[in-house]
């Protein structure tokens, strides 16, 4: 009797796990962290004139130093989350290349139509703040613009076709960058 060594099968469920956590590891490596590490890192070692806290004196240098640090984490709790409800609720990623599969209008989502890119956009803004680096603040701003346009122009008229009149609906109801004070109510219970 022959013994052969043991052979891992692999079912379809797990196959599927692992190719949607490979989804989000690149989505989230190309995306979010090239755009919040490795460009502003770049734009420091350009800039000689970048210095943490502005080397300001006491307590302003406190005070610039805590402007920066709140948005940086508020931004990344708010990629964390969105990104979370994506991969739960969405069955995707932030990625265009793997879209969610699902119409997303929970949690952050009920407030602002694009919270994932606003958390973006504070952790830029604090380390603008941060580290005083005009670079960094005029990427954020560019950042921000080409976005404007991408979700005016593409993925947004993507997401009518996609999800119809629930787009539609939320779109009409919860604005594209400034949060609303109370969380927006589907008349509809689809999320």
């Amino acid at each position: 009797m022959e013994l052969r060594p043991f052979k891992f099968i692999m079912t379809r469920n797990c196959e599927r796990v692992l190719m949607s956590a490979r989804h989000h590891f690149f989505a989230i490596l190309f995306l979010p962290f090239t755009v919040t590490i490795i460009v502003p890192i770049i734009l420091l070692l350009l800039s000689i004139w970048s210095r943490i806290s502005w080397l300001f004196i006491y307590p302003f240098n406190l005070l610039t130093l805590i402007l920066g640090v709140i948005p940086i984490v508020v931004g990344l709790i708010t990629q964390y989350k969105t990104n979370r409800t994506f991969a739960q609720i969405g069955k995707g990623t932030l990625a265009p290349w793997a879209p969610t599969q699902h119409f997303v209008a929970v949690g952050l989502y009920r407030y602002v139509r694009n919270p994932m890119i606003l958390g973006v956009l504070l952790t830029l803004l604090g380390e603008a703040i941060l580290f005083g680096a005009t670079l960094i603040f005029l990427w954020f701003i560019i950042f921000w613009i080409m976005n404007h346009i991408w979700f005016v122009r593409r993925e947004e008229p993507d997401l009518e076709r996609r999800f119809g009149n629930k787009y539609r609906e939320y779109k009409q109801n919860v604005p594209r960058w400034i949060p609303r004070r109370n969380p927006w109510l589907p008349k509809s219970t689809d999320r």
